[in-house]
């Protein structure tokens, strides 16, 4: 017995030894194997940035050390698919070249859906530079969004900021209801909006905004509904609830919608102007705005003048179908291709905001003219009659377009009503004063 127990252990001691020298040999394998990885540098330099304002792509290569027979070469290449003169500032680029100096290729984000590629290849002996333009992948996906307008969120970017979307869409939703809302001075307290619309997404993130499919907006005490539709052999358009085009003859303002512009001074036929020190006319309505921002055509028409007309400084002079006639003066510039005879088309910017001419501070003055004489333009973007309506032909598909598109925002609608419920009764409790002693 003594035997067997001794025998027993050695042989487990054995086991042991030999296991233990197998782990030691594996350790030492391993970590001889560790010692024998090399960390190979890397072979190429990465250089990414944004364009600089005024850069050229010859300038951006430069700068990056590129001999001036790539830098033609490249040039030469991007010119069979794309217009360098195109480069548009704050646009991403990236230059990939080899330690050893050669340039391996150069992109540049054109839009959110393109990217200008330029690829160093040798070809029969020969460097070549190859250039394509790229569709970069994205998808579309379809949202729904609701906001108010309340004391925290005044105007409709921060409403629709709260709402988690970006100033973009508010941008669209008020070139939709344009013809309706003056965005820069109808908005009060209590509106509210939902949106349905599509959105682009690259990785999970926001590139674009596609088109609205429909929209509905409540601006003191009226329901205003958009839904696009397209006619039968027509394009899409925004039609309201009885199938009436959104398009009007005038848009309500001539500012591109700003979150800061309001009307500073009205039609009158007696003002005391502040400069001159005098009653006399004003002709029109005084937009404050700031400096720069875009001043769009009410309506689409032909330029009778632009330029320079002395104490209303640079002006532009438009002449619209009916015997309608608009002026915006004190223009700190005035858009290219805004000249006598061009035609101008509703929304298109035709200048700047300024203060040139006889004005005390950056605005604009807006003014119409009807059959010979000038009109208050606030009374008459109100007395314009609606817009078209759908043919008959078309109402069935239109009905069925509008009762899809108003059960998607019904949604959202309770969402807004909510937080506006919400933002009333903070609102209320952090003004109304404490009745206890």
């Amino acid at each position: 017995m003594r035997r067997l127990r001794s025998t027993t252990l050695l042989a487990v001691s054995s086991a042991l030894l030999a296991a233990a020298a197998c782990s030691g040999s594996s350790r030492t394998v391993a970590s001889t194997a560790r010692r024998a990885d090399i960390a190979l540098a890397a072979d190429v330099t990465t250089i990414k940035a944004m364009v600089p304002r005024n850069a050229t792509l010859e300038a951006l290569l430069r700068a990056q050390d590129v001999s001036g027979d790539v830098v033609d070469a490249i040039i030469g290449s991007a010119r069979t698919v794309f217009d360098p003169r195109r480069l548009m500032a704050e646009h991403a680029y990236e230059i990939v070249r080899s330690i050893d100096g050669p340039l391996r290729n150069f992109q540049y984000e054109i839009d959110a859906d393109r990217l200008l590629k330029i690829v160093r290849r040798v070809h029969a002996g020969q460097v070549v530079y190859a250039a394509s333009i790229v569709e970069l992948p994205k998808d579309r996906v379809g949202a729904v969004a609701a906001g108010a307008i309340t004391a925290d969120n005044p105007s409709l970017f921060e409403a629709m900021d709260a709402a988690g979307e970006s100033p973009e869409l508010a941008v669209e939703l008020a070139s939709i209801f344009g013809g309706e809302i003056d965005f820069n001075t109808d908005l009060q307290r209590g509106d509210r909006f939902d949106v349905d619309y599509e959105k682009d997404v690259r990785d999970g993130k926001l590139i674009g905004y596609g088109p609205i499919a429909a929209a509905s907006f409540d601006n003191g005490g009226r329901h205003l509904v958009a839904v696009r539709f397209t006619p039968a052999g027509g394009s899409p358009g925004y039609y309201d609830a009885e199938g009436r085009s959104l398009k009007r003859f005038f848009l309500r303002s001539p500012l591109k919608f700003e979150p800061t512009p309001r009307i500073t001074s009205a039609f009158s036929r007696s003002r005391f102007h502040p400069v001159l020190h005098t009653y006399r006319a004003h002709l029109g309505v005084d937009y404050h705005a700031p400096m720069g921002a875009p001043v769009q055509a009410v309506a689409s028409g032909v330029v009778l003048s632009a330029g320079w007309s002395g104490a209303s400084g640079r002006m532009v002079h438009l002449r619209h179908a009916n015997g309608y006639e608009t002026y915006y003066l004190h223009l700190s510039s005035i858009s290219s291709g805004v000249r006598q005879g061009a035609r101008v088309e509703q929304g298109e910017v035709i200048g700047r905001v300024g203060q040139s001419g006889l004005a005390t501070g950056p605005h604009l003055d807006f003014r119409i003219r009807h059959r010979g004489e000038f009109v208050n333009p606030v009374l008459v973007r109100k007395s314009l009659p609606p817009g078209d309506p759908i043919a008959p032909a078309d109402r069935p598909t239109f009905q069925a377009a509008l009762a899809r598109e108003l059960s998607r925002l019904q949604a959202p609608g309770m969402v807004a009503a909510a937080a506006l419920a919400d933002a009333s009764a903070a609102h209320t409790t952090a003004t109304t004063p404490n009745s206890q002693p």
